[in-house]
This record gives structure tokens, C-alpha cells and sequence, in this order.
């Protein structure tokens, strides 16, 4: 892979990861379209990493807060006393739906995600479901008014962010939106439930690093991914942000609705 490749790898997975247009949908269909080397194994656990550097540069203060508030609630017998300990819970809740429907149903996922058709089809879904949450959203709801409920609807729309072309920001954020959230809310929500998953896929791909041959002469590629990657990242997350405070997210359904909509039309029915 040429530096420039790298660059352009880089790029796609900072902003998709964060943007609600879906990196997996990306993934897929970009190389598919314009004939972009394939990423490796190792290229995509790097850009991943690049990722989760972004999301903890902008948020590692509340994840601190977060982990130090449940700890606390944990030992003074009052896991729920603060809405930092509160919060800590409903990641954990959140998180369980796609863990489990990763766990028991793997090997269906990676069949499907290998197929350009059904990515492009589920990024329609993903515009449908933003435009779904924009038409359902009451916005009154903050933080400190979330439920059981609503950390439980917000991670069953992550499970479907396991499929190509579901947007896991878009769905989960669509999920908010549905629950009453506002939309800041909800995406700093989104932002906070992803944390983990994040976490997870680099520390797990950091293992598969170590069985990786000749990895000292990848050092210029994948650092140019990483590097790609964690900067692009850190500006999607803030522009995301400032940009749910006063507009829609249908610009973002629009995108997805053209591009899985276009593959299909021209790969498909053409």
C-alpha cells in the first residue's frame, strides 16, 4: 500500500467512524467502487486505533469521571447515587445487546459483511433510520433524565450497527432520538457508548499485531493510518457535536441514501 493509500484509509475511517454514514458501509463499497487496495488486518486494527485515540482525547475526562463515579458507587454501596455512576451502568447495559448478538452469531455477520450489495442496502437503511429519528424527535429529554429503558432501546440500535452499512453513530443516535433525547444528548451519548466497542476491537487487534511478519517495514504506512486516522477522527467528533446543536441530521441520510442507492442502481441493476 502506497503512502497515498494510506492517506485516503486514514481519512475514511476517522471520518466514518464518528460521522452517521457508516465506515463498515465504506469499507465495503469505496474499494469496491474506485479500486482502492484492500486495507489489511493489520492496516484496519491501526486506523481503528487511530480512532480511539480521537474519541479519548475528546472524552477522556467524562470516561475518568465515569469509571471513578461507578467505582465509588460500587464501594459506598450506591451504584446509582450520581449521574456519572448512573451513566457508567447504562454504557455497560447499552453494551451488551451487540456483544451478545456478536458472540452467538459471528460467522453470519462476517458472511454478510463481505457482500458490497448488502452493504449498500443497509446504508439505506441507514438513511431511513436517521430521518426516522429526526421525524420521532421530541427533544426534551437531557442526560440526567435517561432511563433503564433508554440505555436499553439505544444498545439494541447498536446491535444492527453490526451489519454493513448500519451506521453504529447513526443507529444509535436514532435510537436517542426516538427515546426523547435531545439531539446533543443523544450523540454525546452515542459518542460515550462507543467507547468501549472501540476500546475493545484495538486492544483485541493490538494481540494480532504480534504475529504480524516483517511489521518494522510497515512502520511508514501504518503510522501515516494512524496518524490519519486519530486527527480526522478528533475534527469529525467536534464538528458532529457543534453541528447536531442546531441542524438535522438528514444531510447525513441524504449521503448514505446516494451512495448505497447509486452502488445498487449501477452495480446492481445496470
Amino acid at each position: 500500500m502506497s503512502l497515498i493509500e494510506a492517506i485516503i484509509i486514514g481519512i475514511i475511517q476517522g471520518a466514518t467512524e464518528f460521522l452517521p454514514v457508516s465506515s463498515s458501509g465504506h469499507a465495503v463499497l469505496l474499494p469496491e467502487i474506485f479500486g482502492i487496495t484492500n486495507p489489511t488486518l493489520t492496516e484496519v486494527v491501526v486506523a481503528h486505533l487511530g480512532t480511539l485515540v480521537a474519541i479519548l482525547i475528546v472524552f477522556w475526562r467524562d470516561l475518568w469521571h465515569i469509571a471513578v463515579a461507578v467505582l465509588r458507587g460500587i464501594v459506598d454501596r450506591s451504584p446509582l447515587g450520581t449521574l456519572d455512576s448512573r451513566l457508567g451502568w447504562f454504557i455497560l447495559i447499552g453494551s451488551i445487546p451487540a456483544a451478545l448478538a456478536g458472540f452467538f452469531f459471528e460467522s453470519w455477520f462476517e458472511d454478510v459483511f463481505g457482500n458490497p450489495t448488502a452493504a449498500a442496502f443497509f446504508l439505506l437503511v441507514t438513511a431511513g433510520l436517521l430521518v426516522l429519528g429526526e421525524r420521532l424527535r421530541t427533544g426534551t429529554k437531557p442526560l440526567e433524565n435517561m432511563g433503564w429503558t433508554d440505555a436499553i432501546v439505544v444498545g439494541l440500535f447498536q446491535m444492527f450497527a453490526l451489519l454493513p452499512g448500519i451506521s453504529r453513530s447513526g443507529s444509535t443516535i436514532t435510537g436517542g432520538l426516538i427515546r426523547g433525547l435531545t439531539r446533543e444528548t443523544a450523540t454525546r451519548y452515542s459518542f460515550l457508548l462507543g467507547a468501549p466497542i472501540i476500546f475493545g476491537a484495538g486492544m483485541l487487534g493490538l494481540l494480532d499485531l504480534r504475529d504480524v511478519p516483517n511489521l518494522s517495514a510497515e512502520i511508514p504506512v501504518l503510522l501515516t493510518i494512524f496518524i490519519t486516522s486519530a486527527v480526522v477522527g478528533l475534527v469529525c467528533i467536534v464538528f458532529l457535536l457543534r453541528w447536531v446543536r442546531k441542524h438535522s441530521l438528514i444531510p447525513f441520510a441524504v449521503y448514505c441514501a446516494l451512495l448505497g442507492g447509486g452502488y445498487l442502481l449501477f452495480a446492481v441493476i445496470l
